[in-house]
């Protein structure tokens, strides 16, 4: 997806990878740094024998196992070898995690599998540990065996490997498993093996408990192509059915593979037919599904956008229309789920519907508390908060509110009383950790330092693991209490190797537009040796796409260097978030409603002017670079305005046509609704117009926006005369890696060395 709100997001490079991904350069450096510090190249970053570690090695994997200790999956990455520690928090003290030497022996013992294959297996999920689990389960080969921790043996549950078990999951009383074969939902019991289908119809156009590419990269998230959810009593499945019949292949070949390889899928562009949902509920004891009653959105298209299970064994889902201009919060009754002897399931009660003046964003399942009632994220304010519901759907209040974004529920500890969570109220370009009462009062920010946090608490509340950086300091590992104090440092991460090179420390600041109605977050990078009598050359990273800022203060890790090494080279680094993408509620987000490119340019130029009026800016030499939705606002930019003298658009939607559906109906409407928004939006149109010097790059297996659009506007810019410079990616998709990362950063900055270093005639 093009990003949109942090909860879910053209895949979306980190804000500094896209700022990686397209630079510039500027005047010619010196060759040997005056204070003896090192000048960074791209070997430094890129190259697989020489690169080097800037943002070291903290522990980002640990999890808690109880209230007092936390598992600790600890590898070296120079001797390949790891071990599992159990650590008791607040002392440090660890020890060997016993119960994977259990793992691993216990699967070994299975003749099939073997002690290497076992190993793998018994180290592949700490996160598997969480919880206190009554069993684990495990995908070796094409079958999937389970462990169960209180008798300590391990057994195999399937037995077909020519045939792929996908998305299984373990029934929350691990006596069964679910999984997904040929686009049919199965389970199995643990104990014998024994399996059930619970679909019939599964096919290359019907699927059953599994996501197509659309649902799972728009809507569900990336990271699992499950599309069923095990009621908390193990007695009911429910699962989404999509019927992809009608909906247009796209196809993509592989050119370096000899023959030629092949790929085709379903991939809906705005205005064509969507895959149609269904959500069905399955017992696992057998007997015929039971089909959601959705009669009431009969008539016009939807969506079925979230599915979750309350504790007391509701199914609380919400649907959308097609351009997602509303949204409900339906509930089926645990009663309900049960069913009927006649099959008939009641139709759902919708407990609220949230509008808005443009679309509205899906920010997650409601989370219940012990008397039916749910805390609920809404951006009705335009601003997203938490708020909190009666069972039957009735606002109650607000628990967080005012001119700043509440994202990430961390958890609720109603015996005492507190919500945690992620939001933006000190900083809108770094995130701190919270808490706050259920009626409201009571705000606490528990997280010190300015930059960037994230914690993960302890089953009590009483501790959280923090992780923070910021834009010069790379991610340290705290232990702290809840309200906030330290415990103690589990990682300071020290990298010494920044001290070797001479790096500028990032500069924040706000420019306002030029109508005065909205404050933009910025960041500068200057040369290490920056000289104000001089006139630099500028080197604009930016993405623009709703709700995705780019200015972060937090560690760029690689790419973050990149930008280092364009600063280095003499070029001012500079990125200015726009409104819509400034992640500043969704009031600021739909500024963009129905014309991408047209008020983000405007923002984007606005930055410009303030960044003109400063004397040590060289107005004729500014380059602009972005990937994906960037990558659109750059070929934008350069055919819609003289701002420019070059650009760098890797992956970019040329026209908003060729994008999917869901993503690009959200925000424009379908073309039959806004036909006048994509003719004006449209890059390829625009081609004639084009000023500057620009760099295209795309993938050529890239699935998510496809290459058709570079061609596309390759194509128009041949018939209009323009020249231009491409480069394809064989084999690479939406992202460019190794082994082609290195050349891809040579060419980008080989380019900007000649559009903005050249001297001038």
């Amino acid at each position: 997806m093009l990003p949109r709100a942090p909860a879910r997001t053209l895949v979306r490079p980190s804000p500094w990878l896209a700022a990686a991904l397209l630079v510039s350069c500027a005047y010619i450096p010196r060759s040997v740094p005056l204070d003896g510090r090192k000048t960074l190249t791209i070997d430094d970053l890129y190259d697989p024998e020489k690169r080097v570690d800037f943002s070291g090695k903290p522990p980002t994997n640990l999890v808690w196992l109880d209230d007092a200790h936390y598992l600790w999956p600890k590898s070296d990455p120079k001797t390949k070898k790891s071990e599992w520690l159990s650590v008791e928090a607040d002392s440090g003290k660890s020890e060997p995690f016993a119960p994977v030497a259990k793992v691993e022996a216990a699967l070994a013992a299975l003749s099939e599998v073997g002690a290497e294959k076992a190993k793998q297996a018994a180290r592949s999920d700490a996160g598997a540990w969480a919880g206190d689990p009554k069993a684990l389960l495990f995908t070796i080969g094409k079958d999937l065996y389970v462990y169960a921790v209180a008798s300590d043996k391990a057994v195999r549950v399937t037995t077909s490997p020519d045939q792929d078990e996908e998305e299984a999951a373990l029934s929350p009383d691990a006596m069964h498993v679910a999984f997904v074969r040929d686009n049919d939902l199965y389970v199995a019991e643990v104990a014998t093996g024994a399996e059930r289908r619970l679909t019939t119809d599964g096919s290359a156009t019907v699927l059953n408990g599994k996501l197509d590419w659309l649902y799972q990269e728009e809507v569900y998230g990336r990271g699992t192509f499950r599309s069923f959810w095990w009621s908390p009593d193990s007695a009911h499945i429910a699962f989404l059915r999509l019927d992809e019949e009608g909906v247009p292949i796209y196809t993509l070949v592989d050119d370096v593979a000899s023959p030629a390889k092949v790929e085709t899928s379903p991939y809906p562009r705005a205005g064509d037919v969507n895959p149609k949902a269904k959500l069905g509920l399955a017992r696992v004891a057998g007997g015929e599904t039971e089909w959601i009653d959705l009669s009431k959105y009969e008539g016009g298209e939807f969506l079925i956008v979230e599915v979750a299970w309350s504790p007391a064994g509701d199914l609380a889902f919400q649907v959308q229309d097609r351009e997602q201009t509303w949204l409900d919060l339906d509930l089926v009754p645990a009663s309900a789920a049960e069913g009927s002897p006649t099959g008939a399931t009641p139709a759902p009660t919708t407990l609220l519907r949230e509008t808005s003046t443009a679309w509205v964003n899906v920010n997650g399942s409601p989370k219940w508390l012990a008397d039916g009632s749910f805390l609920w994220f809404s951006e009705r304010t335009g601003w997203k908060h938490l708020d909190h519901h009666d069972r039957g759907g009735k606002l109650l209040g607000a628990v967080t509110s005012g001119t700043w974004e509440a994202r990430d529920l961390r958890g609720i500890d109603e015996k005492n009383g507190w919500v945690y969570f992620t939001g933006t109220e000190r900083s809108a370009i770094g995130a701190d950790e919270y808490r706050v009462r259920l009626d409201g009062s009571g705000l606490e920010r528990l997280t010190k330092a300015s930059g960037s946090h994230s914690a993960r608490f302890n089953p009590s509340f009483t501790r959280f693991i923090e992780h923070w950086s910021d834009a010069t300091t790379p991610t340290q590992v705290r232990l702290d209490r809840s309200d906030g104090t330290e415990v103690r440092v589990i990682d300071k991460n020290e990298v010494p190797a920044l001290a070797e090179y001479r790096l500028s420390k990032p500069e924040f600041l706000k420019v306002r537009t030029v109508d005065g109605c909205f404050e933009m977050e910025a960041m500068l990078i200057k040369p290490p040796d920056f000289d104000p009598s001089r006139r630099y050359p500028v080197f604009q990273t930016t993405y623009a796409g709703p709700h995705a800022p780019t200015v972060h203060d937090a560690w760029g890790g690689t790419g973050g260097m990149f930008l280092q090494m364009l600063a280095q080279k003499g070029i001012v680094v500079w990125a200015c978030d726009n409104r819509s993408a400034s992640g500043k509620g969704a009031q600021s987000e739909y500024t963009c409603y129905k014309r991408f490119g047209e008020t983000e340019l405007a923002d984007i130029e606005d930055g410009l002017a303030w960044l003109k009026k400063q004397p040590w800016v060289d107005p004729e030499r500014i380059g602009i670079s972005g990937w994906s939705y960037g990558g659109f606002m750059t070929s934008y930019a350069l055919t819609h305005s003289k701002s420019f003298a070059m650009g760098i658009a890797g992956g970019s939607v040329t026209d908003w046509h060729n994008y999917d559906t869901i993503y690009t109906e959200r925000y424009m409407l379908t073309p039959q609704h806004n036909k006048d928004g994509y003719e004006r939006t449209s890059v390829v149109a625009a081609a004639k117009d084009l000023h500057g010097e620009l760099m295209l790059i795309h993938g050529e297996l890239d699935d998510n926006v496809h290459p058709q659009n570079t061609m596309q506007l390759a194509y128009a810019l041949q018939k209009a005369g323009k020249s231009f410079r491409l480069m394809f990616y064989p084999k690479s998709r939406h992202g460019v890696g190794e082994p082609l990362v290195k050349h891809l950063r040579s060419a980008m900055l080989d380019f900007i060395e000649e559009t903005l270093l050249r001297e001038k005639g």
